[in-house]
């Protein structure tokens, strides 16, 4: 049995972990500086450099002593609290009330792995950041607090599970993960993609012209370099990186993914470098979606995330913290919904959007842009006509865009769920129940009156679901039942 009502630090080797976190944040704050140095390292003082990176190890680690001599943590039996102090020159006290607790997360990053032990991340629903961290404690001891933090009574210090020899009733195959990495998040990796090498031309540039090169022959050399090569070439390769950085991101993020069930509880753990293991409780879900592409439908695959009570108002935010279990195959996602909703939920009466809503995507994103383009073309001297090749190609690229985002967009309604369906290419269905909506709020322009149309938007505390131009009359009629049944359920939803 652990007592967890006296002051306690971490293990001691835990300072290795608070010197690299330390040196990491201050390489990433200062590696503008060091780039230069090391273009510009023949030219520099020996002695000088050689000093500079002795003081900066020393003081790094006399900064991960203090963190680790003035961090202490316990629990508050008196107030139900969990307190931790930490600090280096200012000082902090955190107190959170055990009931407040909305999760709490085992992680082991790379470096943790290799000195044995484990950081405890404890969240509320109160802020978008995690309220306190425990950077290293053993296996057993993250397991006992974990426990004890998020069973919110006394003493339960020794109803630990070991979750290891505990058998999973969901693991996601490498298969699984393959088929996730291919076929999905091309757009972010593109980004990533573009980041990447738009950061090194431009510290190239910044290079060149620091050193007095040509630049013109520089481009010039670059132009005929880039002219031995097709575009298809080209294509194709910008293909090849973009499947292996979603694949090795995928596999590296979700390796040895296992679901377990841990009394009326999912367990989570996953990781190659970097494993995480949390708890997600039923009752504290708030919006389950699901989402698969036309190529992930053919290889019954899919992606599922759970959201649960967030103090973040930013949809984007609630996203990111949202819990990602990649790979699922239709059973095992029916397996999942089983556990969390205790039924799996199906899809009722469906709300299509107006018309209205399709016109008015072919005027923004396909009326105005050509319009604006054809006085570019009449009444400038800017070189559009060698670019109105591409004008056939955006008009049906876009067209299909704007007509299957309509065609896939749904509200579907029972008395138990309420499902929103959109997308175009990756098709998303999200999945609240009624009773765990906090506001809603409905919306009419005035010229929708006549034609009866309006938009609505849930409010729950892990985002929110929205869904436009639908008929009003009908969303009105959602609403009144939708908030009796907010009124007079005896479920809750933390």
């Amino acid at each position: 049995m652990m007592n967890f009502n006296e002051p306690q630090r971490q293990s001691l080797v835990g300072i290795l972990v608070m010197f690299t976190d330390t040196f990491q944040r201050i390489v990433r704050g200062l590696w503008p500086i060091l780039v230069i140095w090391l273009f510009k390292f023949n030219e520099l003082n020996k002695a000088l450099v050689v000093s500079g990176i002795v003081g900066l190890f020393v003081f790094v680690a006399i900064v991960a002593y203090l963190q680790y001599r003035n961090f202490t943590f316990y629990i508050d039996d008196k107030n139900e609290e969990f307190i931790i102090h930490k600090g280096v020159l200012n000082k902090t006290r955190i107190a959170i009330k055990l009931q407040k607790i909305q999760q709490v997360t085992i992680n082991q990053s790379f470096i943790q792995k290799l000195i044995g032990v484990y950081a405890l991340d404890v969240d509320t629903a109160g802020t978008q950041k995690k309220e306190a961290v425990v950077r290293a404690v053993s296996h057993q001891l993250a397991q006992a607090l974990k426990m004890r933090l998020l069973e919110g009574e006394k003493n339960n210090e020794s109803e630990t599970i070991d979750t290891e020899q505990t058998k999973p009733f969901i693991k996601i195959s490498f298969s699984s993960l393959f088929k996730i990495g291919i076929t999905s998040n091309y757009l972010r990796s593109f980004a990533l993609l573009i980041a990447f090498f738009g950061t090194i031309y431009e510290n190239v540039q910044s290079y060149m012209r620091a050193n007095e090169i040509d630049g013109e022959k520089f481009d010039t050399y670059i132009d005929k370099g880039l002219a031995m090569y097709s575009i298809t070439i080209f294509i194709l390769i910008l293909l090849g990186i973009l499947l292996l950085l979603n694949l090795g991101r995928t596999i590296i993020k979700y390796f040895d993914f296992k679901i377990t069930r841990q009394h009326q509880s999912l367990l989570l753990s996953y990781g190659l470098l970097n494993t995480k293991n949390t708890i997600i409780r039923p009752e504290k879900v708030q919006i389950v979606s699901t989402s698969r592409n036309y190529l992930q439908k053919k290889m019954d695959t899919l992606t599922l995330k759970i959201r649960q009570a967030s103090g973040n108002a930013d949809q984007e935010e609630n996203d990111k913290q949202a819990i990602t279990i990649p790979g699922c195959s239709e059973a095992e996602r029916d397996r999942i919904m089983a556990l969390l909703f205790h039924k799996i939920p199906e899809q009722g009466v469906a709300l299509v959007p107006n018309i209205r809503r399709l016109l008015v995507g072919i005027i923004l994103y396909l009326f105005v842009p050509l319009v604006i383009l054809f006085l570019l073309y009449t009444y400038t001297v800017l070189p559009i006509a060698e670019y109105l090749i591409f004008v056939p190609l955006y008009i049906v690229f876009t067209g299909l865009l704007l007509y299957f985002g309509f065609r896939n967009n749904r509200l579907f309604v029972t008395d138990e769920f309420i499902i929103c369906r959109k997308g175009v290419w990756d098709i998303e269905h999200q999945i609240i129940e009624p009773h765990k909506i906090q506001a809603i709020r409905t919306s009419q322009l005035f010229w929708h009156k006549n034609a009866d149309i309006g938009s609505i938007t849930l409010y729950t505390a892990g985002g929110t679901i929205s869904f436009h131009l639908g008929d009003f009359s009908k969303i009105k009629e959602l609403v009144n039942v939708w908030l009796y049944q907010v009124e007079t359920t005896p479920k809750g939803w933390m």
